[in-house]
């Protein structure tokens, strides 16, 4: 297992990063390994994320000295939403089939936790979240025909899209992690424009779905001080709450939005005038 550590920064310091320091400090570049995991750790509201990808064998979570604990999820939670092929999480001696786009929430204090695909040659890849916990939940299997719908944007304004809720309070009971799946129709590249900030949460979003030659233009910064990162295919990145975000593609994409702090409301956030950006 490979455990980077991400601190946090102030927005005054994050204007004077080049497109190389940005990177280094929020981009997620490497985010599935053949039979390793990758979790990226950040100060921003503790959050993990990262990916699982067993082909050859069944991985399991590790115990890890940087968390301080006897066991992975002791003190966390943590949802799981498959990006590749069929594949199984044996949360103790319970197993979930996940298919693609599928996703398990699998609560506080689950001690055993494996990860296996089903087909090595199509091998699943489980991108992760995990935020601290408080209180243990149930653990369970969430699809998108279980997901909370959201019907947003238009052919043009080139932002058609659905939101599937799949960790939320409508779906999902949890502590403080949120996630869901947001696809774009075809022929539609933008997201969440005009953007928006949650001072009081932060997020992760991680691009999928994407051509070899399909880029995003991953903005963030502060509203009238925003920079961009080109992002390809199968990587995240992380937004502190003092952050926009908001991505326009080169073709339409899938990405996969997660979240953590202070509430589990969806809709608590500032938005953004188009005027006032810079």
């Amino acid at each position: 297992m490979k455990f980077d550590t991400r601190y946090s920064t102030h927005p005054e310091d994050a204007k004077h990063y080049t497109t190389e320091e940005i990177r280094d400090q929020y981009l997620i570049e490497s985010v599935f390994v053949e039979d390793d995991i990758r979790l990226a750790y950040s100060h921003n509201d503790r959050i993990i994320a990262g990916g699982i990808m067993p082909v050859q064998k069944k991985i399991s979570l590790p115990v890890s000295k940087d968390l301080g604990v006897d066991y992975f999820l002791e003190r966390r939670e943590m949802g799981v939403i498959n990006v590749g092929g069929a594949g199984t999480i044996d949360v103790g001696e319970t197993s979930y089939d996940v298919a693609h786009k599928e996703a398990v929430y699998i609560a506080k204090e689950s001690k055993e936790v494996r990860f296996s695909s089903k087909d090595k040659k199509k091998p699943a890849k489980f991108y992760v979240n995990s935020a601290p916990a408080h209180k243990r939940m149930k653990t369970m299997k969430i699809g998108l025909e279980d997901a909370n719908q959201v019907h947003l944007g238009s052919n043009e304004t080139l932002n058609k899209r659905t939101i599937y809720q799949l960790i939320h309070p409508a779906v999902c009971e949890s502590c403080q992690l949120v996630m869901g799946v947001t696809m774009l129709a075809k022929n539609n590249v933008w997201n969440t424009m005009p953007p928006h900030t949650h001072e009081r949460r932060m997020e992760v979003y991680f691009y999928f779905d994407m051509d070899e030659d399909t880029r995003v233009f991953h903005f963030m910064g502060e509203p009238k001080e925003t920079r961009h990162v080109i992002m390809q295919n199968e990587q995240a990145i992380i937004s502190p709450s003092w952050s926009m975000h908001s991505g326009v593609g080169t073709s339409n994409y899938t990405f996969i939005w997660g979240m953590c702090g202070e509430n589990i409301t969806f809709d608590d956030m500032d938005h953004i005038p188009m005027d006032g950006l810079r």
